[in-house]
């Protein structure tokens, strides 16, 4: 039994390691490598990955479920900086940076199931195979975009597109014209993202809505009618 329950392991470990961008164009034999120094941890709902503070010397890669990223202003309030979904990885910056502290919180969304690989391990890798270090930059090169475009939106965008756009790339890939999505944070929390005002959010939502374009649920669930239709709503 315990030999099934070990091969199991092994086999979650391998999957995490295939679908993560940085390493899944190594040899198969390669990445079973690097999966053996894997280790799984299985986070509750609203249970925390890390918090501002502690020591960051791991790499975290997302198997299964969704977590969230945000940081803490000095008052005292969230900012979210990004949603992770399987495939996503964080703590990138501990590889290079030996002593790095954490500057942010990461909390579960969902049960949810993280692969962890500590930096002394993946360095052994980095010498050994530097395309993963390539692939590492050029994951880290994409934040940055998204971070700028982030910022460019705030500045520029009126609220509307701004909220059409988030709703927009939290479909999930294949689910069709029609999709269902979950909001991962409140109405508050997506105000502070977007950069405008929780009572702003409740009024585009309710506009959108008048048009037919999307249908609130109960338990923070958005339908969206005619995906084609609301991203033409932006235009």
């Amino acid at each position: 039994m315990e030999q099934n329950q070990c091969c199991h392991h092994q086999h979650g470990h391998a999957e995490c390691i295939r679908i993560v961008p940085i390493f899944n164009h190594l040899e198969d034999s390669q990445m079973d490598l690097i999966a053996e120094s894997a280790k799984t941890l299985h986070l509750q709902k609203g249970e925390m990955l890390f918090r501002a503070g502690e020591k960051d010397d791991t790499l975290y890669i997302i198997n299964s479920g969704k977590a969230r990223i945000y940081r803490l202003s000095d008052s005292g309030k969230e900012q979210l900086v990004r949603i992770l979904n399987p495939g996503d990885f964080t703590g990138e910056v501990a590889i290079f940076q030996p002593g790095s502290i954490h500057e942010n919180y990461a909390e579960a969304l969902q049960n949810t199931s993280i692969c962890l690989i500590k930096r002394e391990d993946l360095q052994e890798y980095l010498v050994e195979y530097p395309q993963i270090s390539l692939k590492i930059l050029s994951e880290v090169t994409m934040r940055l975009k998204d971070s700028e475009k982030q910022t460019t939106q705030v500045a520029i965008e009126n609220v509307e597109t701004r909220i059409i756009s988030f709703l927009a790339e939290n479909v999930e890939k294949g689910s069709g014209n029609s999709p269902t999505i979950i909001l991962p944070m409140s109405k508050k929390g997506l105000a502070s993202y977007l950069g405008t005002t929780p009572e702003t959010i409740s009024r585009k939502f309710t506009t959108l809505e008048e048009l037919g374009l999307i249908k609130q649920l109960p338990k923070k669930k958005i339908k969206i009618m005619d995906l084609d239709q609301l991203l033409l709503h932006t235009e």
